[in-house]
């Protein structure tokens, strides 16, 4: 499994508009399109955090794939108003915004 973290910052208050935008975005079989297992938001003093676990590697790949999903152009869109980048001056795409993992442990 692969995980990946966006880092940005989310408008006060709008926890709730967020999570029904990705609820609706998950009932459809874009998760599944783009590998996504498992997907996980979370806000602190105005920062927004979002996790996701991918089947595989190429996660990465298959969300390049799905972008031009109208899909996927729509959540964009529709999450602008409540989501920006956490260095809009560094920004380009969400590449830029993922955090880098330096350490790891898990249970065996």
């Amino acid at each position: 499994m692969h995980s990946t973290l966006i880092v940005a910052r989310m408008a006060g208050h709008s926890a709730a508009d967020v999570a029904d935008l990705f609820r609706a975005f998950d009932d459809t079989e874009m998760p599944h399109r783009m590998g996504t297992r498992r997907r996980e938001l979370f806000s602190y003093r105005g920062l927004y955090f979002h996790l996701q676990d991918f089947d595989s590697e190429d996660g990465g790949e298959r969300i390049e794939d799905a972008k031009t999903d109208s899909r996927f152009v729509r959540i964009s869109e529709e999450l602008k108003p409540y989501i920006e980048a956490y260095d809009p001056a560094t920004w380009r795409s969400p590449a830029d915004a993922m955090a880098q993992r330096f350490y790891h442990w898990s249970a065996r």
